[in-house]
């Protein structure tokens, strides 16, 4: 009788796992990763890009990418698994390079713009991207989304790629790929984001770790012990930590079950005035307007016109239109609307009192 042989998918999840050295800096002398002033991935020329996560990765073997049947058994709907399968079956379809094909390819694009040999890189290459994402992936439930921004990654590795550092392509690419999806996972991960700069995404990554281990050496880590330890202000490490504590809900979701539930939108204050200061402030209004017109009747005719186009309008008239009016000129018009303001703040000032007043001018 022949011997049947285990499934696949038994053998791989009986393989053992291996430590990945695509990802790891290498090391000695000549041969250190790019990294930007905050800690995060980038060239060594400072350029910016998106702190990574400190963390040891353990990458699968090249035959534990999912096929759309072991997606399907992993719990990921029909269609969505078929496409992820059908995605890494035409990345499979792209052999690795050498490392001299690498240097050479990379050479033509760095010095020639050669988009033939950028295609060729990132073709192949594309096989390191869906195993980050995959290793990544329990964080969402469509790894494709992480694999698009991986690849995105990818092509901003291939930008600053230099074939001179002494570091291969995928091993400098895997760290702009980590960058790229971790961001995407720390930019949708909750409703209201809280990493928006490199200093807060520093501090989300590290916070929690860092106040662990003065915990344990006995000392109490406030916010200006750990904000003078990231080169950040107190008021990050404040806001970040409550952000990490707080967690999110929906403001019209009920607060009790039930039909009468309120929810808490309507607990939030109201922006406005309140019925008391609107009611108040009409009644102001009202009281101004009658104190104007009683004083408008003690004018003459030309004080009542400036009064009236000029003063109250919405859109004054000109001092060459009043003037015109009655024959007057534009200095004689301007010195009557000096004299004529200072007499109506004066009446007001007796007839509201200086509290009053001082309400009308807010």
């Amino acid at each position: 009788m022949a011997k049947r042989k285990g499934s696949s998918a038994g053998r791989r999840r009986d393989s053992p796992k291996r430590r990945s050295s695509v990802g790891a800096p290498p090391t000695g002398p000549g041969h250190a990763p790019p990294a930007n002033e905050s800690g995060g991935p980038g060239p060594a020329d400072g350029s910016p890009a998106p702190e990574v996560l400190d963390a040891e990765i353990v990458e699968p073997e090249p035959a534990e990418l999912l096929t759309p049947l072991e997606a399907g058994d992993a719990g990921l709907p029909a269609s969505r698994s078929d496409a992820l399968g059908a995605y890494i079956r035409e990345v499979r379809k792209t052999p690795p390079l050498s490392r001299e094909e690498e240097q050479h390819l990379a050479r033509r694009y760095r010095e020639f713009r050669d988009k033939d040999a950028a295609r060729r890189l990132v073709l192949a290459n594309l096989s390191l991207v869906v195993k980050i994402a995959l290793m990544l992936r329990r964080a969402v439930a469509n790894a494709l989304d992480l694999i698009q921004e991986g690849n995105l990654g990818l092509l901003q590795a291939l930008e600053k790629f230099d074939p001179d550092i002494g570091v291969r392509f995928p091993t400098y690419a895997s760290w702009w790929v980590k960058a790229y999806i971790l961001k995407y996972l720390l930019d949708n991960a909750r409703v209201v984001r809280v990493g928006t700069t490199n200093a807060r995404r520093k501090l989300i990554y590290n916070l929690q770790k860092e106040k662990a281990r003065l915990d344990a050496m006995g000392i109490t880590a406030g916010p200006k012990l750990l904000a003078e330890h990231f080169g950040v202000s107190e008021q990050d490490v404040v806001d970040v930590q409550a952000a990490l504590e707080a967690g999110d809900f929906a403001l019209d979701a009920p607060i009790t079950d039930g039909e009468d539930g309120k929810s808490r939108a309507t607990l939030l204050p109201d922006p406005g005035a309140s019925i008391e200061e609107r009611v108040a402030r009409r009644q102001l209004q009202q009281l101004l307007s009658d104190k104007i017109a009683r004083f408008a009747e003690t004018l003459n005719e030309r004080e009542r016109a400036i009064l009236e186009k000029r003063l109250l309008a919405e859109q004054p008239a000109t001092l060459q239109e009043i003037g015109d009016r009655f024959s007057v000129t534009r200095e004689a018009v301007r010195l009557t609307e000096e004299r004529l303001l200072r007499r109506l703040k004066e009446y007001l000032r007796g007839e509201l009192g200086e509290d009053l007043l001082m309400q009308v001018r807010r």
